[in-house]
């Protein structure tokens, strides 16, 4: 492909993409839609070769080795695959590093070897190479890439990743035997991940004990989510305009995600809360509205204790 035609290609992947996150929002300038959509086809390939293509363990890596020389060959001015040659120009425009690249793809490289976690630190340590990247290229695509602002940013990605962790317990052991909760969490319950897998295949609870034992293993990191949101907010008043719409989305995107999970009572092992297209859409307005409004007026606090529309704060199995 050309340029034009690979841009155009990565655009329309990414707007055929559900994301509770989306890296390409309406909120997103039109001059900068070519920029975000190849940053967002880089991400959305990767993930795909390490969660979909191929058979688990060492044919995923293979892939990802294969993808990670065609990052090089972008960053050396050679760039073969469409998403690449999309990527060149902003890569070229923007200055941008091949680091927040590479780590990305060792993250994906890790969900290959690693599918347990036993502490927080061994967790936040993935979190770094998973989430906090993405953060770093959307500020330095804005022109605003310090570290002091990097800083705040990652505590933004870390929570939006923890919270997809959380969303996603039962999806993640079913389909890919990966539990991202760390069994720190969990080390005084008995049998927990046999309970957790006989749950989730079920679909209600195995036992009269599991979902209480459960949410209490849960709460600390729907905690640590709120609280990394709001120190994250911090970002917003030091952003242009444009920066402070996107990134009030995704921090405000994730404090409504939260709460739906806590309406339904963190029983994230049956059942997945998501966003739904009204929610998204209010989302959307809320942020782009903020955008225009006076500085002053602009940083709301956290949405904590929010959720949808028709969904009580005690959703969920008792």
């Amino acid at each position: 492909m050309d340029e034009a035609t690979a841009r155009a290609w990565c655009q329309a992947l990414a707007e055929g993409h559900y994301e509770n996150f989306s890296v390409l929002s309406a909120l997103v300038p039109t001059r900068m839609r070519g920029d975000f959509a190849a940053v967002y086809a880089f991400c959305r390939w990767a993930d795909d070769l390490g969660d979909e293509a191929g058979s688990p363990g060492e044919e995923r890596l293979q892939l990802l080795a294969w993808w990670r020389g065609e990052l090089q060959a972008c960053f050396d001015g050679a760039p073969r695959h469409p998403v690449f040659v999309a990527l060149r120009p902003t890569v070229v425009a923007y200055k941008l590093s091949i680091e927040p690249f590479s780590d990305l793809i060792s993250a994906f490289e890790e969900d290959q070897v690693k599918v347990r976690y036993a502490t927080w630190d061994e967790l936040d340590a993935y979190c770094r190479r998973s989430a906090d990247p993405v953060g770093r290229l959307v500020l330095s695509v804005f022109g605003l890439a310090t570290q002091e602002r990097f800083a705040l940013s990652d505590r933004v990605c870390t929570a939006l990743q923890l919270v997809n962790h959380v969303q996603d317990v039962r999806r993640d052991l079913l389909d890919r035997d990966r539990i991202y909760l760390p069994a720190e969490c969990t080390a005084g319950i008995t049998n927990f991940e046999s309970r957790l897998r006989r749950t989730a295949e079920l679909g209600h609870a195995c036992d009269q004990q599991f979902l209480s034992e459960y949410r209490t293993a849960v709460r600390p990191m729907v905690d640590r989510c709120w609280k990394l949101l709001e120190e994250g907010r911090a970002l917003l008043p030091t952003l242009t305009d444009e920066a402070h719409a996107v990134i009030r989305l995704f921090i405000e995107g994730g404090e409504r995600l939260l709460g739906n999970i806590e309406a339904w009572n963190l029983e994230t092992c049956i059942h997945r809360p998501k966003l739904s297209r009204t929610e998204r859409g209010m989302l959307v307005m809320r942020a782009w509205w903020g955008a225009r409004a006076p500085r002053w007026m602009r940083v709301g606090g956290p949405a904590r204790g929010t959720a949808s529309s028709g969904v009580g704060g005690t959703g969920g199995s008792q």
